[in-house]
């Protein structure tokens, strides 16, 4: 009986309620030095990540090749991923163009005080030579293990596609895939119910360890990636909603919001992704085309953390280590934004997008030591960006091919997604019961 009125209590009430105590627990902890406090702010928080990501790997895999065999069922199969893959690079595109404009108008590097000793060369860096090579593993287990996500997608891709050319004779592989993919949704579900404990931890310990004197050097730049991501989810989507996609742009945000909302205080794309699976389908897009659209999406779709936020740092960076940008630098960072976001990888945070960016353009890797205190806090918006291109793409092409269920986007609401089973599964197992 105590456990129902907390059930009653929204979902994203509960998420807010966890993010007001974070930040009361950890103004409390870092004004009076209270380290018991700190430290299980930092375990709660670690431990809420440590659980999204021990789901990543084998989700990832199961999630793509599944999506790869479901596109047998669709009319024009080829045609579907080819514009899928065409709108997340105009969508990625347009995200960077923000991003770089934002930045040249606001020069978020000037007049913070840092200069390039604050800065720290990161431990792992990306280049073009590691993103190219490491797509193909050197073997089927240390993808796993060391959560290497392109290197899953690409084992899970191969897989599916062999699956295809097999037929009948992978049928059995094929069920048992989809089964073990429900169970993963399951087990990751139970993980996100516990979003709201995990906010408190990791809201928390970002005020506990670095406090608000932080945010002052880097108000601009933190402004910068939350009005560039803004106009992106509030301005560009949209536009496209109403002008190429012709639906209701509020009723999308209505039936995505359960995805973005998790996404924000989750920070982790493919955490969100049984969510985001979801809201796309009560949005109308065919259950066959969200199964490979959104996957994939959350693996390689990501105008918040490779398109916005690589473009602004770049330019911060840039200016705090005196380095004059042209117009080919502006054009190599929306050359890396659109085609090298799949290392981002859909985890929480975007460095290794960012090393890629720097070192593109030959700017000091050590500036990436300059935003890593100041990441939590962008990684929040910038992952809720990603989701809801996630949930937008599929959407758009569905309208513009004309398969999307109309009476479905139009009765879509913002009621919270309470259990990542489709319908028609829970209406089985009622009738069998």
């Amino acid at each position: 009986m105590s456990a129902r009125p907390l059930a009653k209590v929204p979902f994203w009430a509960q998420i807010v309620a966890g993010l007001v105590l974070g930040v009361v627990l950890g103004w409390i902890a870092r004004s009076y030095d209270v380290t018991w406090l700190y430290t299980t702010l930092d375990k709660v928080g670690h431990i809420f990540v440590q659980l999204l990501k021990l789901a990543v790997a084998p989700l990832v895999f199961f999630a793509i090749l599944v999506s790869v065999t479901n596109l047998r069922k669709v009319d024009n199969a080829a045609r579907l991923a080819s514009r899928t893959l065409l709108w997340f690079m105009i969508t990625s595109l347009i995200a960077v163009a923000i991003g770089l404009a934002i930045g040249l108008l606001t020069n978020p590097g000037a007049g913070t005080g840092l200069t390039p000793m604050d800065g720290k060369k990161p431990e792992n860096a990306g280049s073009w030579l590691d993103f190219l090579t490491g797509i193909i593993p050197t073997d089927v287990i240390t993808p796993f293990t060391e959560l290497n996500v392109l290197q899953i997608v690409f084992m899970a891709a191969v897989a599916g596609i062999a699956a295809l050319k097999l037929g009948d004779k992978a049928q059995p592989v094929l069920a048992l895939s989809e089964s073990v993919l429900q169970l993963l949704q399951k087990a990751l579900w139970w993980v996100i119910r516990l979003a709201p404990i995990g906010t408190t931890g990791l809201i928390g310990y970002a005020i506990a360890e670095y406090g608000w004197d932080l945010i002052g050097k880097y108000a601009t730049f933190t402004a910068d990636v939350y009005i560039g991501c803004a106009l992106v989810i509030f301005g560009v989507y949209p536009l496209l909603l109403a002008t190429v996609a012709k639906v209701n742009p509020l009723q999308f945000f209505k039936g995505a919001w359960p995805a973005i909302q998790l996404a924000f205080v989750s920070r982790s794309s493919v955490g969100t992704m049984p969510v985001t699976v979801r809201v796309t389908e009560r949005l109308g897009v065919p259950k066959e085309y969200t199964s490979f659209a959104v996957p994939f999406g959350a693996t390689t779709k990501m105008d918040g953390c490779a398109a916005i936020y690589p473009a602004l740092a770049a330019i911060f960076i840039a200016q705090i280590f005196n380095v004059e940008l042209g117009i080919q630098d502006y054009v190599l960072i929306a050359f890396v934004s659109v085609i090298g976001s799949a290392a981002t990888a859909g985890l929480t945070g975007a460095t290794v997008m960012l090393t890629l960016t720097l070192s593109t353009l030959g700017l000091p890797l050590e500036g990436v030591g300059l935003l890593m205190a100041i990441d939590p806090v962008l990684d929040m918006v910038r992952t809720a960006t990603n989701v809801a291109g996630q949930a937008l793409v599929p959407v758009v092409v569905a309208a513009r091919e004309k398969i999307l269920d109309l009476d479905a986007y139009n009765s879509a609401s913002a009621s919270p997604v309470d259990d990542p089973e489709p319908a028609a599964d829970r209406e089985a197992v009622a009738a069998a019961a």
